[in-house]
């Protein structure tokens, strides 16, 4: 039989699956075709999705460990034992160290609102310290709303009305794959689309143009695009003169930007900067596609802020297809994620830890953490400072348990693991962050084994520690049906059959954004905004350590983060771990093509197979998809060079903002 689902992970989409089972097992996943946005597309990640729900390497129960830190030996527990020994030690921890002492981690390993975010309630009725979750792209979300305020931007569906593109820093081919027959279908219409990029491989052939840029510099392109517009009177100056705040004043502090600066800072060279603004602007709806790498630098927010006042210089905001595409898409806030994760739990002040600093705090000595839960998520591999956090990890005072469905790298430092379930195996809800869509599903088959979903994971644990609100002693289907009655009447204009949809499992679409409308205090863009520390947007340089080589992180189409690395066939293809440099770079330093090299800073080493290109920008090096230690040349992987300093606004990871030098070994 057939049976609808969603798929839980990090990707703006929210893909609708359809799930062939026996009742049993998974037998095989495709694409929903009846999906509003995906339309039966689904990457090849998902397409095979039965092989990790029925992995032999799947955890299945329990575990304590019986060898040192990080060794991955363990012994069979049930789960009586695992519970009661989790919270002996934390009421131990409570009682001696206070609840602060405590840190949950988790992000993106399952993306849905009931299960990603019930651990808050739990955390928040102990009152542990509470996460800071700003791993992915809270600068790119924060520099747009500090010119847009909530207005949604493009929904990708939206793509095929534009007539020209901009694809700034996205790899569509890895995380906007639903997206990627409207730029194919454009360019057979005759639109131009443009690709501006530190690595350009994965979409270049999807392009008319390929413009490499400097990492950390995109917001002095924008600027300097600007500028041209402006010199050539190539803006919408009514439009902006009337429906944003601050023109008169940004259009002055233009006037440094030129094309022959840019050009000493981007390594573009100012004709290329020249013709592409004014292509730009000769198009009533050229559309920017953004990604999210160019906000993961010390200047991300900034960058995002600036590109986001380039999206409407011209005006494209007034007509179909015209704007920004890459951030929410919605002002509207349809599902009431507090039902779940219960804020009114918390009694205490939160010890806040941002989750881009966790291997600071596990090595805090003034304020140690005595315990850290790990769910969702695989800090080892991605979280910055691999070194700081293994060293964190391993300390004998530290109680970590780790909820998992396979040995991660960080599940290996565990003293408790506990199994867990697939998205397959539990009801819950979906929003979209990149479309204007809401679903839900409904367990398709009964969890594999003892393995146990988030939510009853929790439960458990809450009723362990002596909670007695009754929010702990519902059931997973009963959370769901409440969550979704409750949250129906914050949709507007769902009709009976799109109610029945949510209610028995499948996606609706809700309405696309007036982009005009915009929602600010004011009701204007805010090209100038009074609240924000810099007032006026201007370029600020990207900081790094002291190295010639820019460090950039960059997806891959075979992985997403961490996940998917228990599918050895695909990671056997891929090898050991690569590093993409330029072939000038390259010959500098004397290196060749499949050779070992060591890059380097003041962080730590990693050894990687280098890979010599054409298509990476000078005095850059890429580093593609997350790997396992397993796949490690040194046992490091490149988070162990990824400082833990935050971006300028967002509170958002810097990754990329890193730098190093590389060489033979």
């Amino acid at each position: 039989m057939q049976k609808k689902t969603i798929c839980p992970y990090d990707c703006p989409t929210s893909c609708g699956l359809v799930v062939e089972t026996d009742g049993e097992k998974i037998i095989s996943v495709k694409g929903d075709k009846s999906h509003p946005a995906t339309q039966g597309l689904i990457c090849r990640k998902m397409r095979n999705y039965e092989e990790s729900v029925h992995s032999k390497d799947r955890i299945l129960t329990p575990l304590k460990r019986i060898g040192k830190k990080g060794q991955g030996e363990f012994k069979k527990i049930t789960w009586e034992e695992a519970l009661t020994e989790i919270t002996d030690k934390w009421k131990e921890i409570i009682k001696e160290e206070g609840a602060s002492a405590i840190l949950p981690v988790y992000y993106s390993g399952v993306m849905s609102v009931i299960h990603r975010n019930c651990g808050d309630a739990f955390f928040n009725k102990m009152g542990a310290c509470s996460l800071v979750k700003t791993l992915c792209s809270s600068a790119k979300g924060a520099g747009y709303k500090s010119v847009m305020g909530s207005t949604g931007a493009l929904d990708p569906r939206e793509l095929k009305d534009s007539d020209y593109y901009i694809v700034w820093g996205s790899n569509m081919k890895a995380t906007r794959i639903q997206a990627l027959p409207d730029i194919i279908n454009a360019r057979k219409l005759g639109k131009k689309v443009v690709l501006i990029e530190t690595y350009s491989k994965p979409m270049e052939k999807y392009c008319d143009q390929v413009i490499l840029i400097k990492p950390g510099t995109d917001g002095a392109l924008a600027l300097s695009m600007m500028n041209v517009m402006v010199e050539e009177n190539l803006q919408d100056e009514q439009f902006l003169l009337e429906r944003a705040e601050g023109y008169k004043e940004f259009k002055e502090i233009l006037k440094q930007y030129t094309p022959d600066w840019a050009e000493s800072i981007t390594g573009i060279s100012k004709d290329i900067i020249i013709n592409l603004a004014r292509e730009y602007a000769s198009v009533k709806a050229p559309a920017i596609i953004l990604g999210s790498g160019n906000s993961r630098y010390t200047n991300g927010g900034m960058t995002v802020r600036l590109i986001t006042i380039l999206s409407i210089f011209t005006g494209a905001i007034k007509y179909p297809g015209g704007g920004l595409c890459g951030t929410s898409p919605t002002s509207s806030s349809y599902i009431d994620k507090d039902i779940i994760a219960r804020p009114d739990f918390r009694t205490n002040e939160a010890r806040m830890v941002n989750i881009n600093q966790v291997s600071s705090a596990l090595v805090d000595e003034k304020n140690p953490i005595k315990s850290v839960y790990v769910y969702a998520s695989n800090p080892v591999a991605s979280i910055s400072n691999q070194n700081k956090m293994i060293r964190g990890l391993k300390r004998d005072d530290l109680f970590t348990v780790v909820h998992e469905r396979f040995m991660t790298d960080t599940a290996k430092y565990a003293d408790i693991v506990l199994p867990a379930t697939f998205s397959v195996e539990q009801d819950d809800v979906y929003t979209s962050y990149g479309y204007c869509t809401v679903a839900t599903a409904k367990k398709v088959i009964e969890p594999q084994a003892q393995c146990k979903s988030n939510w009853e994971t929790f439960s458990l644990l809450a009723k362990y520690m002596g909670y007695k609100d009754e929010y702990f002693y519902k059931t997973e289907r009963e959370i769901f049906y409440e969550l979704i009655q409750k949250s129906l009447d914050n949709i507007k204009d769902l009709d009976e059959e799109q109610k029945d949809i949510l209610i028995n499992g499948g996606t609706v679409s809700t309405p696309f954004e007036n982009r005009i409308d915009i929602k600010t205090k004011s009701g204007k863009i805010q090209i100038v905004n009074d609240e924000m520390e810099e007032r006026i947007p201007r370029y600020t340089q990207n900081i790094g350590q002291e190295y010639p080589l820019n460090l950039v992180a960059v997806p891959s189409c075979e992985t997403l983060n961490s996940i998917f690395l228990e599918k050895n066939k695909v990671i056997e293809k891929r090898g050991k771990i690569k590093v993409k440099i330029n072939r000038k770079d390259a010959a500098e330093r004397n290196i060749q093509d499949g050779d070992e090299v060591i890059c380097f800073n003041n962080l730590g080493e990693v050894r990687f197979i280098a890979e010599v290109t054409d298509t990476v920008a000078q005095n850059t090096v890429i580093a593609e998809g997350v790997y396992n230690m397993d796949f490690a040349i040194n046992g490091k992987l490149v988070n162990a060079l990824h400082d833990d300093r935050l971006s300028d606004i967002g509170e958002a990871t810097t990754l990329n903002s890193n730098t190093v030098e590389i060489k033979r070994v």
